[in-house]
């Protein structure tokens, strides 16, 4: 059963025309003849009878009619469900690097705040690590997956990575990142290819890598979030790495459950799914 078409009724019975109908529901009067008649034959009854230049609602519509009343009382109650809930309401302290704060949470962050009043977030960047077991932050967006700790793990996504050379350049500026992370995909890719020991800049900065780079006389990797505009550079090479950097959101154990702490939670997830870009 369509609850178009049963609107429909009701602004019949309200308006007394078709014409009237639908007015009222921004129709033209072709459109409301044909829902009523596709009604009639679904439930196999005449709904309205002509008189006096009017259409009278029959007795079995009259009691179609009481029906279609309590279904429009039921949506109106589903429509006000929101507003009996409580506002979602809390101040968060979210650790990452700046380069994730600002490329990908400060791009999105006005869409949640201007969504919820009552909440404040606190972006803490940094390189290093927050340390949870001191509760310095609420939540925590890291590209290592910590090896313990007293707090809930998951894995956000994946970094898609891209080594950058200048196209015509024999011998640029080699950029790595530094020896802490030698573990990762970009000191590996770079060991591969016999560049991490010519390596003459090391910076853990994504905006010196991004400025070096693109003065395409310098070569290193960044992430992909950080690169669109050196992508679309004819004059730089761009070799996307096989292995891209895992990113992890550790959560404070007792804010699993919290409301307010879920919407947060759930809007760093959207942050990171799959996009062109990312």
């Amino acid at each position: 059963m369509n609850w178009d078409d049963l609107r429909v009724v009701a602004a019949v019975r309200d308006a007394g025309t078709y014409a009237g109908a639908g007015t009222r529901l921004g129709l033209d009067e072709t459109t409301v003849a044909r829902r009523l008649s596709r009604l009639e034959r679904r439930l196999a009854l005449r709904l309205f009878e002509a008189a006096d230049g009017a259409r009278r609602p029959t007795e079995q519509c009259e009691a179609i009619l009481s029906h279609i009343g309590a279904m429009a009382r039921h949506v109106a109650e589903i429509g006000r469900i929101g507003e009996s809930q409580p506002a979602v309401a809390g101040r968060f302290r979210i650790a990452c690097t700046s380069g994730v704060a600002e490329e990908i949470l400060a791009p999105n962050v006005r869409a949640l705040l201007a969504a919820h009043a009552g909440l404040t977030l606190h972006f803490l960047t940094s390189a290093e690590n927050v340390k949870f077991s001191r509760w310095e932050a609420d939540f925590a967006v890291r590209l290592d997956k910590p090896a313990k700790g007293d707090f809930t793990i998951s894995k956000l996504g994946e970094m898609a990575l891209y080594f950058f050379e200048p196209a015509g350049a024999a011998s640029p500026l080699v950029c790595a990142y530094p020896a802490a992370l030698d573990r990762f995909p970009e000191a590996e890719f770079l060991k591969a290819r016999g560049l991490q020991e010519r390596a003459r800049l090391v910076t853990d900065n994504l905006r010196v890598l991004h400025t070096l780079i693109r003065s395409r006389r310098a070569a290193g990797v960044l992430p992909a979030y950080f690169c669109q505009d050196l992508l679309a550079d004819r004059r730089l090479r761009a070799t996307p790495l096989p292995r891209g950097r895992d990113v992890w959101l550790l959560v404070q154990n007792h804010l699993r459950r919290d409301p307010a702490a879920r919407v947060v939670i759930d809007w760093l997830r959207d942050c990171f799914r799959p996009s062109d870009g990312r």
